[in-house]
């Protein structure tokens, strides 16, 4: 018992002895780890050749993929952040009335974010951040499935918003973690065509995005 209070304190002081090295002008901060996109979706009703399926939806389920971001501060406070990713995939499902037909496509997406941060300064190891900015998500190998198994499927590009807010602890003058959240305004119509017959919906898919992981300070 002893050797454990001995080992978590010698592990508080060499916490507490690190050096907090605050942001400056020029530096740029390298983010990476695994994203989680957790869609808070909402659709319209599933049309069949222009006429309203009563009751029906789609929803799109959880995506994981390597996350990365580059920050460049402008100034000790305010930075620009390009974050982007390895392409996140999708099962679209029906849900409503469209519940039986379970998966009816499979999509992928990236998700290019820009946002201006503000880093938050006199926290010592600890350096909170918020930002707002602007994203744009682009689909492709988009693919029937089940019923619409070999029918043609497209979502449309979408341009939206998007606020973050993120914390980064240093761990020496070079390296850090971090975790960071996003809520992103992704809106797209989702077109199915199979033959002669055209099968579209509006989704607000407007995810939470959550990166965890570490960080290289230039």
């Amino acid at each position: 018992m002893k050797k454990w209070q001995a080992f978590a304190a010698a592990g508080c002081l060499a916490l507490s002895a690190a050096p907090a090295m605050a942001l400056d002008q020029g530096d740029m901060l390298v983010r990476f780890g695994p994203t989680w996109v957790m869609p808070n979706d909402d659709s319209g009703a599933v049309s069949a050749n222009g006429t309203a399926i009563a009751g029906s939806g789609v929803e799109v389920d959880n995506g994981v993929a390597l996350g990365i971001s580059f920050t460049y501060m402008m100034t000790p406070n305010l930075g620009v952040e390009v974050l982007a990713a390895t392409p996140f995939s999708h099962d679209v499902k029906g849900k409503g009335s469209l519940q039986g037909e379970g998966t009816i496509a499979t999509i992928k997406h990236l998700p290019p974010t820009v946002s201006l941060q503000y880093h938050f300064s006199d926290f010592g190891q600890w350096r909170p951040y918020v930002g707002a900015g602007i994203n744009y998500t682009t689909f492709f190998d988009e693919k029937g499935k089940g019923n619409f198994a070999g029918a043609d499927v497209s979502l449309k590009d979408s341009w939206g918003w998007a606020l973050q807010a993120g914390m980064d602890f240093d761990v020496n003058d070079r390296w850090f973690v971090g975790a960071s959240a996003y809520y992103i305004a992704i809106d797209t119509t989702a077109t199915i065509r199979a033959g002669a017959d055209t099968v579209k919906v509006d989704v607000d898919i407007d995810p939470w995005v959550l990166m965890v992981g570490g960080g290289l300070r230039f």
